[in-house]
């Protein structure tokens, strides 16, 4: 392994962490997420589905009896119209045209029959969705869950298979495909004719849409450094993305019908094109390639717009190094089966899954059920999002001041202990639901910003971004059941709320098993990744005492640790 990888960050120290290059990669990266805050979240205004009733054709009735025609149902101890039944009109044609009214007639007795002429939808809130446009109510009410899904199984994918290109092409390339992915699909959706075409493009923006955001933020991780990187990986990325999830009901606010909606949200992924002449790849992935010509070739770059004199050779080799060059190169890909390798790294692998399948299947339930909470589902909509701002302040302080390994448990518990305390809250109290709902939010999106940047901390650079990938691949399954898993109300109102808080006090106390990585340098190969420290625990830990290299390895410097390995 070539020593440049080993001591990265202090051939590049000349370099300072906030000068003009690490400013303007740092906004420019950041700035690439805000659609992702669009994308995630249009489906609660694309597939709302707003209240309706069976369409009654008005030739030779009367108001009275179109009025008439729909029966009422009790829901939640108050009357509505039935959305999914009507009274037979052949029946009701047959009573108006002998000249009886509503009232003369017993109409509980009258047949019940399906909506076979279509349904009536208010606009009151929307002009159009795709609920509206291709009926998914009544017998096709499954379709409008299970469109959110499609989208989530799509950024399943996309996490599965970008982290392992984005490993083997760089992470440059992968960013900008993906974001061309998401901008032109989302595009092509607009001319759906049919829900299943819909889904179809559906899928392949979900696809774009992870691997955008992921390979942004392990290239942002990998390029900047120190007090910047954690600043970057746990509040930059996270609040842009805020941002974007901010402005989306704002849009949908001003634009009701959800093909023009769509036309608003592809349009700004076209200004991402010229960005691609001023972010550079990753020189940690180059070098890991043995590209150090080319790595060499962006630190001074870097060097010049930060107006410090790099030194002739920045990266250096040893001569057995060089010798091993042309065989490294022929060396087999890492790949996903590297994250169980060994006992330690399938520990880690394991427990991380867990913990993102239940911080996604929670942080995803909650913001798509803001349209059905009480109030305003664009009000509610905007406070989700807006949340999230001081949550990732919160993470961001977290990860500057506290050791992981107290941080993320703490969040957990917080985003899923406040999901009990629904099931007590009085009916006449909807609005304090609401905020227990959002403080639970609040945790889950902590959380989430937390295991973005433990995560990339925990793996080296080698398989970095494939482990953040398949991370994130495996939390879709979470957000993938998401939709499905908050519609257990139906069965008990509060069985998802007290679902997922067990879950999420569960998974907290996991983390306790992950090893810490707070202050300490990246891992840049799997070697260092095995050597980290767990917690003192005699199912899971080693005991220090037999093995003496464990006890100094937190407090002694990474080459140091190599060198005596060599000797």
């Amino acid at each position: 392994m070539i020593t440049v990888m080993e001591d990265y960050e202090q051939a590049i120290a000349f370099l300072g962490h906030w000068g003009p290059y690490q400013q303007l990669i740092f906004f420019l990266l950041c700035s690439s997420t805000i659609p992702n805050g669009f994308s995630a979240f249009s489906v609660i205004f694309l597939a709302d589905i707003p209240a309706h009733h069976c369409l009654i054709p008005g030739a030779n009735l009367s108001e009275e009896w179109i009025r008439a025609s729909i029966p009422l149902n009790v829901v939640n101890g108050k009357h509505e119209l039935s959305k999914c039944r009507r009274y037979n009109q052949e029946i009701i044609r047959n009573l108006s045209a002998q000249g009886f009214n509503p009232e003369d007639v017993n109409l509980t007795s009258v047949e019940l029959e399906k909506c076979t002429d279509g349904w009536t939808y208010s606009k009151d809130v929307y002009q159009s969705t795709i609920v509206t446009e291709f009926d998914l109510v009544c017998d096709d009410e499954w379709k409008q869950p299970f469109t959110s899904s499609i989208y989530f199984i799509g950024v399943l994918c996309g996490s599965f298979f970008s982290g392992q290109i984005s490993d083997r092409f760089g992470r440059k390339p992968v960013l900008f495909a993906t974001m061309m992915v998401q901008t032109i699909f989302t595009f092509i959706q607009v001319f759906a004719p049919s829900w299943e075409v819909f889904s179809i493009l559906f899928f392949i923006v979900g696809l774009g849409q992870i691997s955008n955001y992921v390979a942004a933020f392990v290239l942002g991780t990998e390029l900047l450094s120190g007090g910047v990187r954690v600043f970057y990986s746990s509040l930059g990325v996270c609040l842009f993305f805020a941002f974007g999830y901010m402005m989306l009901p704002l849009i949908a606010y001003l634009i009701r019908n959800w093909r023009m909606l769509l036309v608003a949200l592809s349009v700004p992924g076209l200004i991402y094109i010229p960005l691609w002449w001023f972010i550079p790849e990753s020189p940690r992935w180059l070098i890991s390639q043995g590209r150090v010509e080319e790595a060499e070739a962006i630190v001074k770059n870097a060097a010049r717009k930060n107006g410090v004199l790099p030194p002739d050779i920045i990266f250096k080799k040893s001569e057995e190094e060089e010798k091993n060059t042309k065989p490294q190169k022929t060396k087999p890909e890492n790949n996903i089966l590297d994250l169980m390798r060994t006992s330690n790294i399938r520990r880690t692998t394991l427990i991380l899954f867990l913990v993102w399948l239940t911080l996604s299947m929670g942080y995803f339930g909650l913001s798509l059920n803001t349209s059905r909470l009480h109030g305003d589902s664009y009000v509610n909509c905007f406070i989700s999002a807006a949340l999230e701002v001081p949550a990732y302040i919160t993470s961001w302080l977290s990860l500057r001041y506290l050791p992981r390994k107290l941080s993320c448990p703490v969040s957990m518990l917080l985003g899923g202990g406040v999901l009990y305390f629904i099931q007590l809250v009085p009916p006449d109290l909807p609005a304090l639901s609401v905020a227990l709902e959002m403080a639970g939010k609040f945790g889950m999106a902590i959380g989430t910003a937390l295991m973005f940047a433990y995560t990339g901390e925990l793996y080296p650079t080698v398989l970095r971004n494939t482990a953040v990938g398949s991370c994130a691949m495996v939390s879709r399954v979470g957000s993938a059941v998401a939709p499905y898993f908050i519609h257990l109300s139906v069965y008990h109102k509060y069985l998802p709320y007290i679902l997922l808080g067990t879950l999420c006090v569960f998974s907290s106390l996991t983390t306790l098993f992950l090893p810490e990585t707070f202050r300490r340098p990246l891992p840049e190969t799997i070697d260092q990744m095995q050597k980290r420290e767990r917690i003192n625990c005699p199912c899971f830990s080693i005991n220090k005492e037999k093995d003496p290299q464990l006890n100094t390895i937190s407090n002694t410097s990474v080459p140091q640790i190599l060198q005596e390995e060599k000797l």
